[in-house]
């Protein structure tokens, strides 16, 4: 009788620690391009300032109940750029800054955590706001000795054979000479359907065995458009996730996946020191989250969701030195700083001649609040009147070919006096060497606490997902 009784109570052990040590079935990995932790509690304070209170307003991640802090140095500068920090997050190992999915002697190849999901015949998915074959969605897959080798980068892609890709479009399909086969060409000879928009997806996807999804309209930065900017039928992010659910469960429901997702626009309008365009970014990053954490509310047991960043971007600064902020102003910014640009180009090419300063004052009202909803003091005023001066001083009817049409500097004053209103500030132009955040819900998540470098968190999703 005791023996049965010690080999029931066995049995059951043996069962607990299975049952115990059961990884997750899906891994959702959200990586923030550009986000540091003032990317993240700049745009709670600003959600919470829209509503006239003092604090914050938590974003869907920012509620998980597991946070730490990640070291994001690469292995030849502290400060590290998007290629070598992806292939830290990929695959757990440091390598030089500009070079993608090698070791720092720019031979040998890392293992990524999304190839050896595949190996082992788990599907995953890959997306990104930027195009497929940038740094970060590219660190996944290629392997190059410079991150600017898109097209070699788009022909790893294809043999990559992931299940499926969603993103802008190949930054560069075709080589200088056109010597090789455009990218588009590889992907459908290795088996993938090409398809244009979210509503394209739907009609074609259940027909195909391998899918990239791409924006309906391809636009001249190789990126979705900024969230600041999208029109009605523009990719969004959280449509490229909503469709990787969708086809990684229906093509294979019982296997499980990996997936990452990146939110690389971020980055965009942190470098170009955009404050409303920044702000709308990481919103719009929030968005993808809450459709992996909706999924993770129907399958709680089997399911690991982890946020992080590459690096932080422009050293952006909660403060301008008068111990206040005031990033409310911020929702009156109506366009990107490139959209913007876009915009008054084309009023010029449609009149013929330069924009008056009567005509550029009321855009800057009309896309920036200036003088309506955010005040302006009169050296402000006075900022944007000269930058018009200098741009468009040759006087109506002396338009110079190529001259008008340089208005960036414009649109640049127009930008740091939108920062200067919300009384934040940018240190410069380029990353930095500061914290991430990490944070994580579901299987496994209680791992990603404290302080811990960006090689780290694949080896912990490699370990408890048994790849």
């Amino acid at each position: 009788m005791r023996k049965k009784i010690t080999l029931v109570l066995a049995m059951m052990l043996l069962i607990l620690t299975a049952s115990a040590k059961k990884g997750p079935k899906y891994v959702f990995y959200f990586i923030g391009d550009g986000m540091g932790t003032n990317q993240v509690m700049g745009v709670q304070y600003y959600l919470q300032d829209v509503e006239g209170k003092y604090g914050f307003k938590p974003l869907c991640f920012t509620q998980f109940p597991y946070s730490g802090l990640v070291v994001t140095y690469s292995a030849n500068s502290d400060v590290t750029d998007s290629s070598a920090a992806g292939t830290a997050l990929a695959s757990g190992e440091k390598t030089d800054n500009n070079v993608l999915g090698l070791l720092p002697d720019k031979e040998t190849p890392v293992v990524t955590i999304a190839e050896m999901a595949h190996k082992k015949g788990i599907p995953v998915a890959i997306g990104t706001s930027c195009s497929v074959d940038h740094a970060t969605p590219g660190s996944f897959y290629g392997h190059t000795r410079h991150r600017n080798m898109y097209h070699q980068i788009g022909t790893q892609l294809s043999e990559s054979g992931f299940e499926f890709f969603g993103g802008a479009q190949f930054r560069s399909p075709m080589t200088r000479d056109d010597s090789d086969e455009g990218n588009y060409v590889q992907a459908e000879k290795a088996g993938y359907t090409v398809v244009r928009g979210y509503d394209e997806y739907k009609e074609k996807a259940k027909s195909t065995d391998k899918i990239i999804l791409f924006d309906k309209e391809p636009k001249s930065e190789n990126a979705l458009a900024y969230a600041i900017d999208q029109k009605e039928g523009d990719l969004k992010l959280a449509e490229i996730t909503e469709a990787a659910i969708d086809y990684l469960t229906m093509k294979n429901p019982k296997k499980g996946f990996f997936m990452m997702m990146e939110g690389g626009r971020i980055d965009n309008a942190c470098h170009a020191n955009d404050p409303g365009a920044y702000i709308q970014e990481m919103l719009d990053f929030d968005e993808a989250i809450k459709v992996a954490y909706d999924f993770y509310l129907k399958h709680k047991k089997e399911t690991l969701i982890v946020i992080t960043a590459d690096h932080e971007t422009g050293g952006l600064g909660l403060t301008a030195g008068d111990y206040k902020t005031n990033l409310k102003v911020l929702q009156y910014q109506k366009m990107s700083k490139t959209a913007f640009s876009e915009h008054l180009k084309k009023m010029g090419l449609e009149i013929g001649d330069i924009l008056t300063w009567d005509e550029v004052q009321q855009e800057l009202k009309e896309n920036f609040g200036f003088w309506d909803t955010v005040e302006l003091t009169d050296k402000q005023t006075d900022r944007l009147r000269s930058v018009y001066v200098e741009t468009f001083g040759m006087g109506p009817g002396e338009l110079k070919e190529g001259e008008y049409f340089e208005v960036e500097k414009l649109t640049d004053e127009a930008a740091r006096i939108m920062t200067e209103a919300a009384q934040i500030s940018w240190a410069a132009g380029c990353h930095s060497g500061s914290y991430v955040p990490v944070f994580a819900i579901g299987a496994g998540a209680e791992l990603f606490t404290g302080q811990m470098d960006n090689t780290e968190i694949p080896m912990k999703i490699k370990k408890l997902a048994g790849y």
